[in-house]
């Protein structure tokens, strides 16, 4: 048996098993045996098989593959036999099939398998095996996977086991099969065994719901197998309701019970994550989808559709508009199939017709009408007289989703054109709801509707496109809401907090935002007007709690300039709606604790305004929010800490006196007065804050320890009740508290210890509060002041001596030699320390806290008293201080952290000695820090006073003993002391002998230290080392030493560039001191600092770095500029070595603007004086308008030029001719380098580029400049600059670029009349010269006539016209216009007036030239042109031409292109092209007429059939132009048949016959020439790249278009274009049509009978090929991105588009173009 069993296996292995059936009857007919006992023989091969299967890296071999098949084919064609029991087939599925299915055998082997074993099932109807052993061990392999059974369960009942690993999917797919099989076999009713199959069927299909249940609640492995597997058999096979048997119990599944349970499962998911999500629209796409193709239920007793229940579940519809607007693209498709299915299958079952109306177009505008048309072809039409529920609800369906699917799919345009239509459509046929019960549908109700329309909007404020975003929030204010009564109320709050202020943050909807100083757009008024309709509808309980919620987004979102004014302006108008209502005016509305928070959230809009230096921003911001404030509530509705930091929150500007907010907030702080809070005033409270600050609260037994942070807040407090104090008194009594709490506390100084009932230091911290307040009094010289100054100045020189007292006790901590405990707290212990981690004890901090405050408290009092009073006491405290100062830098070296803290501490306090002493008006300061040191020396106490500074503190920094991060503290305070000190003289008056202040040693000393820290320094030291730099430079240029030379520079410059480099915030002060100190006056006038030894210098390096840099830093080329020119204009020998530097300025343009510029030079003090340190420009006119403008580098240089050529003529001092001289050598140097540049370099040189391009500007740029230098020009160069000039006219170059050409040449030949002669006269001669040069040639030549000097003028006339004159005549028509223009402006001007008397007796040329006046003055196209043209000819005034104010005279503003005026080539070419199709029109009418009058028709209809020929050829003659010759231009197409009728009226001269044959023979030559040709033009003037471009002329070439329409036939001389092209451009027509003339031509087509069509994807469009192509076709392809514009749309014939199935929507439009002449072309071969 054993090698009857090998043989049989090893033919199994050969035979197909196809062949097997047939060789096992074989085998069973020759041996006569029944087929048990070979059935028993194959069934115990199975191990041997199993081990010798052994699966390789690429899967099975086919020879294993046969031989499974065969095996498992023949065991199942056995069991077909009869003699074969049930047990067998148990035997088979135990001992073969379930290990078949657990080894990881490939699926297409178990399918086989499976497919063998089910078949073997069907036949013999052996489905009871199956319930019994085959789906319960599968199912409980389900279990397992989940954790619902146990291995012992598993086996239980069973004779299965399952030690092998199973997989989860096979398990799913084998019990997904085996209902596939018995849905089918459902034919036999009962099978062998009694199991009827329909019972079987709708057991198994119960089991597998309940399994599926549980596993769409498990993983995504098991949610992944029940939607790829169960669920799509479940949904097949309960299509109609099923019998069940459970427990013996018959039940019936219905469809709509499982999915009530599937939909719960869902919700459950929706919930979860996001992958969750995915699984749930996917769950519920895949029911809809077999839903809707499947059968309704004869049996379902519900509604026999389950979209029923859908409908009436609010929670479907919320998560299907979540859905809509989710970010994952696969969701949002999945959410609309969803609903469209769900919300259209109930409608579907009835449908009425509906009754248009017409609309109304009267009235509406082209684009309107189109909008019209294209909404209607879109399904969008006018409200119908019907009032069926059915159609309205079905079309506002449709309405919606069509909206939907253009926002998703289609361009922008058609999104423009239907909205308006959906808007009235869902708006229109909506109610409110009166039925508390909510009604199915969806959209019945205005609450409903307005939830969709949400939806919409949210789509389309997050859409890609920019475009549809600024339509889609222009829709909401489209809507009006006032008209609308209180629908806005129905609009969700969630949209509106949500995506409807996220989307005001969108720049895209602000683009005029900030133009001119204005900071608001039509976007922030139509919110503004949105949000208090919205809050005027809501409840006045829920008006105060929608206010906060949309004032607290701020802390949510981050807002950007418009978008925080958006917020502020929307909080505004929703307070004022609840201000209608008086809401929050009454302690009813809301409670005391709401009304705080409210003012808190106002204030961190306020705050959040500050970020945006610009005051006039700011500004409005916080007007908006007083504004809000004062609407909703009174001073007296919030707590006095809350309303103190609220006003704290305004900057100071506003606020103080004469600040634009002061009046408001003081009317509402006073309001105040009119409501008790808690009984207690205003002025009560703020009268009784001082006494309750200065109480420590603590048992009179504690010690009171603070730090740093503790008197911040101190401070921040202390500012906040002074601020409001001074912002509510009106009269000087109102403060007699404050000044009696001064004397009071202040004279028990002294007094107090440490264990008292109040902190001194608080104290001190108020009095600081009020001396800022006072001095800000002082400085806006507000009226009624005096009195105020004079009562605190007494109370303050009162309490002098007393705190001077005070003072020299607490210093003593400085210079005490008892360090007592040095335990650092827990909260400093491991740290570095920072500006408020002092590393001491707590006892020590405090009292180095409590000696700095009293020593800036005492400095303080003393230089406010010096404004207003000396008297001893102010004397004495003048002498404590300088005491004071002596002690602290005479410290003795430390030997501990705590001694360099403690000292450290101490060089904090000499920092406010030093800064009140420098800033004392006082001359007893003066003469204190002057004075000898000691009798026998002449050393003044300031430069001993250095010498020991700079000792000591040098070496308590070099001691080690401080952290890194004090260290760098410490180093703050050494510079900003020695600022102070160097300060000192210019407090008095330099002498000769400077040495009276500082020593040469000091000064150098000072100098070195500076050089050697500057490229370390830290934040807080950049501005004290660069104006102490800046100080010690000054100190070199009038000592008496040899001052800097060349080696000091290069290490100050090295280490400032360090420093510069190394700044992260670009802060305008540092840069401003950087520049005014590194290239000080002093140094820049030394040569040697620019080149030293024929090396640049170490001043030449430094503006080298600082140029370049500042082409990145829109700042500092700025600031650099200014500075620059400024030394430049000084020194005028310098320029010279700068040639680079200037030219980088010249050609410097950035698109940013820096808005913050000004604002931070108005606010910040630092700024603002350094700045005006710089050197000043000589047009500061200029300099203001410019300075924050892009052009403010070039203008600065321009404006320099324009006066070193002033200085150029001067004549004076050796000095004055010396600066003369070098001046014209420098503009001469740097024209010639322009002019080099301009015709040499590869950028400005270039003739191939595009309007408002980076090269159009840098051409710009560089001939402003040189217009500028033309002063320059002399008999040295001037050879040399026509050579230049001339090269450049030739060349192309933009109107824009060649007005500045012309403008220097004509300068020049008025300079030098000798050149007209030679060298402008025969340029103008050269008429084979490019039209654009000739036409520049002939403005130069007629400005040179008009513009002359009466010597000249007469000989430069008879030159110049003369060949100006044939011009008249040209073939183009710009040129003959232009010529015209400019020839009657000479012979108007010059050409007098002569009676006819006098007429006769003139020469003849003379004659001729007023015949030629005569004619171009009455000459109506002349006439037309001229007054169009009249006003700019007047205005050009060549000497203005060539100054800055000329040059710069508009503002970007008000000119986005570089300033550059239009030039009048410009005005004439587009005044011709405006009125050329007027006129066409009106001469095609006149020839027609001037025909039918001339030529004798006999037969009526042939009359009638000519009238209509010839009208017809008249208006598609392209010769009928404006002005325009019979020129038969090489890629237009010509009639080759004319009518001898039309002959007569050309018959005007002798040589009409001879032009006519001409005429005819050039048409039939081109006609042979064009025969080949099809009858298309591809229009691709809207396609800019070149690639392209290249691309579509070759494809033209290859189907032989008739002609390829660009927009600049100069792209053929590209290097790119010419690469891809390979030569096509010399076998298919080109015409140039610009974009701006692109409609005039496709008119023009239209008439000459061609279809006009434009590939693009609208809703009419249709396929490519379901489309029939007239031979006659213009193709119209639009831009890369945008497609073709709307005004082109409109004109089209019809759209056609290439049908798509891939994800992306559009293809390349070279390969569109390509595709779409293919198809034309296969037609037309057909």
């Amino acid at each position: 048996m054993s090698d009857y069993r090998s043989s049989l296996m090893s033919s199994f292995r050969r035979i197909p098993p196809s062949a097997i059936p047939a060789t096992l009857d074989c085998i069973l007919a020759s041996n006569t045996s029944s087929p048990s006992p070979l059935f028993s023989l194959l069934l115990d091969a199975f191990p041997t098989l199993s081990q010798e299967l052994t699966i390789t890296i690429g899967g099975f071999s086919d020879e294993q593959c046969n031989l499974i098949a065969s095996y498992v084919g023949a065991l199942s064609h056995l069991l077909k036999k009869p003699g074969l029991d049930v047990e067998a087939l148990q035997n088979f599925v135990s001992r073969v099939f379930i290990p078949l299915t657990q080894k990881n055998y490939d699926r297409l082997i178990v399918d086989k398998a499976m497919a063998s074993f089910l078949d073997v099932v069907m036949e013999t109807n052996a489905w009871g095996v199956v319930e019994e052993t085959v789906v319960p061990y599968f199912m409980k392999s389900v279990g397992l996977t989940m954790g619902t059974l146990e291995n012992e369960q598993a086996s239980e009942d069973s004779a299965l086991t399952t030690s092998d690993s199973f997989s989860l999917f096979m398990a799913c797919h084998i019990l997904a099969s085996i209902l596939d099989a018995s849905v089918k076999g459902n034919h036999a009713s009962e099978s062998t065994n009694g199991c009827d199959l329909h019972t079987f069927t709708g057991n198994l299909v119960w089991d597998i719901c309940n399994v599926t249940l549980q596993m769409l609640s498990h993983s995504p492995e098991h949610r992944s197998c029940a939607l790829a597997v169960f669920l799509p058999r479940i949904f097949e096979s309960i299509c109609n309701a099923l019998e069940i048997s459970v427990h013996g119990e018959k039940l019936i599944l219905f469809r709509t019970s499982f999915f009530a349970k599937i939909w719960k499962c869902c919700k459950n998911l929706f919930i979860m994550g996001s992958s969750e999500r995915r699984d749930a629209y996917s769950i519920l796409s895949l029911y809809i989808s077999y839903s809707s193709n499947g059968e309704v239920c004869e049996n379902d007793s519900v509604s026999g559709d389950v979209t029923y229940y859908l409908r009436a579940e609010k929670d479907f519809w919320d998560e299907m508009k979540k859905g809509l607007v989710d970010k994952e693209n696969i969701v949002r498709k999945q959410s609309l199939y969803i609903l469209k299915s769900t919300a259209i299958t109930c409608e579907t079952k009835q449908k009425t017709s509906v009754s248009e109306t017409t609309s109304n177009s009267h009235g509406l505008t082209k684009r309107e009408r189109w909008a019209n048309k294209e909404a209607k072809t879109l399904g969008i039409e006018n409200l119908c007289d019907s009032v069926d529920s059915d159609s309205i609800s079905q079309r506002k369906c449709g309405a919606f989703f069509l909206l939907y699917e253009m926002l998703e799919e289609y361009g922008t345009h058609l999104v423009e054109a239907a909205w308006n239509y959906q808007m009235n459509l869902l708006l229109h046929t909506s109610h409110p709801c009166d039925n508390p019960i909510k009604p199915v549908d969806p959209m019945e109700t205005l609450e409903d509707m307005f939830d969709w329309l949400a939806v919409l909007w949210q789509r389309g404020l997050c859409h890609d496109n920019p475009q549809v975003r600024g339509l889609i929030m222009q829709s909401v204010f489209g809507i009006e809401w006032k008209n609308h009564g209180n629908y806005a109320k129905f609009v969700p709050r969630s949209f509106v907090l949500g995506p409807f202020m996220q989307g005001l943050n969108d720049p895209i909807h602000h683009k005029e935002f900030g133009l001119k100083g204005v900071y608001s757009s039509r976007t922030i008024e139509g919110a503004s007007i949105f949000m208090q309709q919205y809050t005027a509808c809501l409840s006045e309980g829920e008006q105060m709690p929608f206010m906060s919620n949309l004032a607290s987004l701020v802390k949510n979102y981050s807002f950007g300039r418009a978008g925080l004014m958006s917020l502020a302006e929307c909080v505004a108008a929703a307070a004022a709606a609840a201000g209608q209502n008086e809401v929050g005016l009454s302690d009813e509305d809301c409670t005391y604790n709401d009304k705080a928070a409210l003012l808190d959230v106002f204030r961190f809009i306020i705050e959040s305004s500050k970020q945006h230096f610009n005051p006039n921003y700011r500004r409005k911001v916080c007007g908006k929010i007083l504004d809000a404030t004062v609407s909703v509530m009174l001073s007296s509705d919030v707590p006095f800490e809350t309303l103190v930091h609220f006003i704290s929150s305004f900057p100071p500007d506003f606020l103080n006196y004469g600040g634009l907010l002061r009046e408001k907030v003081q009317e509402w702080i006073r309001g105040y007065e009119r409501k008790a809070f808690n009984g207690v005033k205003l002025m009560k409270k703020l009268n009784e804050y001082p006494i309750s600050f200065v109480k420590h609260n603590h048992p009179t037994s504690d010690i009171v320890n603070y730090d740093d942070e503790d008197l911040e807040t101190w401070e921040l407090k202390a500012k906040r009740w002074a601020q409001t104090l001074f912002l509510i008194i009106q009269e000087e009594h109102q403060l007699d508290s404050q000044l009696q709490f001064i004397h009071t506390h202040g004279n028990d100084l002294c007094k107090t210890n440490v264990n008292g009932e109040w902190l001194p230091v608080k104290y001190m911290i108020l009095i600081l509060s009020i001396i800022e307040e006072l001095h800000v009094m002082n400085k806006r010289k507000v009226v009624n002041a005096s009195i105020i100054i004079k009562n605190f100045t007494e109370s303050f020189t009162f309490i002098l001596e007393e705190l001077a007292s005070y003072t020299k006790r607490t210093c003593s901590v400085f210079w005490s030699e008892e360090c007592g405990d040095t335990n650092l707290p827990s909260s400093i212990k491991g740290r570095l320390g920072g500006l408020s981690q002092r590393r001491l004890p707590s006892s020590k901090t405090t009292a180095v806290l409590q000696a700095i405050i009293s020593v800036k408290t005492l400095a303080s009092i003393t230089l406010y008293c010096a404004q207003f009073k000396e008297d001893k006491s102010f004397f004495s405290a003048l002498d404590v201080l300088w005491q004071l100062s002596w002690k602290i830098i005479s410290c003795p070296t430390s030997n501990s952290e705590t001694k360099a803290e403690i000292y450290l501490g101490g060089y904090e306090a000499l920092h406010f000695i030093l800064k009140s002493l420098v800033l004392m008006p006082s001359s007893s300061a003066l003469s204190l820090l002057t004075r000898p040191y000691n009798n026998s020396e002449v050393k003044p106490h300031i430069d001993y006073f250095v010498q020991i500074f700079l000792g000591n503190i040098n070496n308590l920094i070099e001691a080690g003993y401080l952290t890194r991060a004090r260290r760098a503290i410490l180093i703050d305070w050494k510079w900003m002391c020695l600022e102070s000190l160097l300060l000192v003289p210019q407090r008095g008056v330099y002498t000769q002998n400077c040495d009276y202040f500082f020593s040469d040693a000091v000064v150098k000393r000072i100098f070195s230290d500076l050089v050697d820290s500057l490229e370390n320094a830290g934040e807080g030291s950049v501005l004290p080392m660069l104006r102490s730099v800046r100080l010690v430079l000054d100190f070199f240029a009038v000592s008496s030493c040899d001052g800097i030379d060349v080696q000091m520079m290069w290490h100050l410059v090295r280490s400032s560039w360090l420093l510069h480099i190394s700044c992260n915030k670009r802060r305008v002060a540092p840069i401003a001191a950087l520049l005014s100190s590194v290239l000080h006056d002093s140094v820049f006038c030394d040569m040697d600092m620019h080149e030293h030894n024929n090396i640049p210098g170490p001043l030449k390096w430094f503006v080298e770095k600082l140029v370049e840099e500042g082409t990145r830093s829109p700042r500092t080329i700025r600031l650099a500029a200014l500075h620059l020119t400024g030394l430049w204009l000084s020194h005028p020998s310098a320029i010279k070595y700068y040639m680079k530097e200037l030219k980088l300025l010249t050609l410097y343009g950035s698109v940013a603007f820096d808005e913050d510029f000004e604002a931070e030079v108005t606010e910040n003090h630092d700024a603002r004086t350094e700045v005006s340190i710089l050197s000043s420009s000589s047009d500061p006119e200029l300099t203001e308008v410019f300075i924050n403008t892009e052009l403010y580098a070039r203008v600065s240089v321009a404006v320099m030029f324009n006066k070193l050529a002033d200085m150029a003529h001067t004549i004076g001092s050796k000095n004055a001719v010396e600066n003369s001289r070098a001046s014209l050598q420098s503009g001469k140097l740097f024209l010639l380098e322009l002019l080099q540049s301009v015709v040499s370099d590869t950028d400005l040189a270039k003739e191939l580029y595009k309007k408002y391009s980076a090269t159009h500007r840098r051409k710009v740029r560089a001939w402003q400049m040189i217009c500028i230098l033309s002063r320059f020009v002399d008999e040295e160069i001037v050879s040399q600059v026509m050579d230049h000039l001339h090269t450049a006219l030739y060349r192309n170059n933009m109107p824009g670029v060649r007005q500045y050409m012309e403008t220097f040449a004509i300068h020049v030949y008025l300079k030098f009349p000798l050149l007209v002669g030679e060298q402008l006269v025969p340029m103008v001669r050269k008429y084979d010269m490019r039209t654009q040069a000739l036409s520049s040639y002939v403005f130069i030549a007629a400005n040179v006539i008009l513009h002359a000097t009466k010597d000249t003028q007469s000989r430069h006339l008879d030159e110049l016209l003369p060949p100006i004159v044939p011009l008249l005549t040209s073939h183009h028509h710009s040129l003959r216009g232009f010529t015209q223009l400019l020839v009657y402006q000479v012979l108007s001007k010059l050409l007098p007036s002569i009676n006819s008397y006098a007429y006769g007796t003139l020469p003849l040329e003379k004659r001729c030239f007023m015949e030629l006046k005569s004619y171009l003055e009455v000459n109506s196209d002349c006439a037309r042109l001229r007054v169009s043209m009249e006003v700019h000819l007047d205005a050009f005034d060549p000497n203005k031409s060539i100054t800055p104010a000329g040059i710069f005279s508009n503002r970007v503003d008000d000119i986005e292109f570089e300033c550059a005026h239009v030039s009048l080539l410009e005005r004439v070419i587009d005044f011709l092209n405006d009125v050329r199709k007027d006129l066409r029109y009106s001469m095609a009418q006149d020839a027609a007429q001037l025909k039918s009058e001339q030529i004798h028709m006999h037969d009526p209809e042939s009359t009638s059939q000519l009238k209509e020929e010839t009208t017809a050829k008249m208006q598609n003659d392209s010769s009928l132009d404006f002005q325009k010759k019979v020129v038969i231009s090489k890629h237009e197409k010509q009639d080759s048949h004319f009518n001898d009728a039309y002959n007569s009226l050309l018959d005007v001269e002798k040589e009409d016959v001879l032009l006519d044959q001409s005429m005819r023979a050039r048409n039939i030559a081109m006609g042979k020439l064009k025969a080949g040709r099809q009858q298309i033009i591809l229009v691709a003037s809207l396609v800019d790249r070149v690639p392209n471009l290249a691309g579509l002329a070759r494809t033209c070439e290859v189907f032989k278009a008739a002609s390829l329409v660009v927009d600049n036939v100069n792209i053929l001389h590209d290097k790119q274009f010419q690469l891809i092209s390979v030569t096509a451009e010399k076998w298919v027509p080109i015409i140039e049509v610009p974009v701006s003339n692109v409609k005039g031509f496709l008119e023009k087509k239209k008439q000459e009978g061609f279809s006009i069509l434009g590939l693009e994807q609208t809703a009419n469009s249709v396929a490519l090929d379901q489309y029939v192509f007239p031979k006659k076709t213009v193709l119209v392809v639009g831009r890369e991105k945008e497609g073709i514009p709307v005004e082109l749309i409109h004109i089209l014939d019809g759209c056609i588009e290439i049908p798509q199935l891939g994800v992306v929507r559009s293809l390349n439009v070279h390969v569109s173009g390509a595709i779409a002449l293919w198809e034309y072309t296969r037609q037309q071969r057909a």
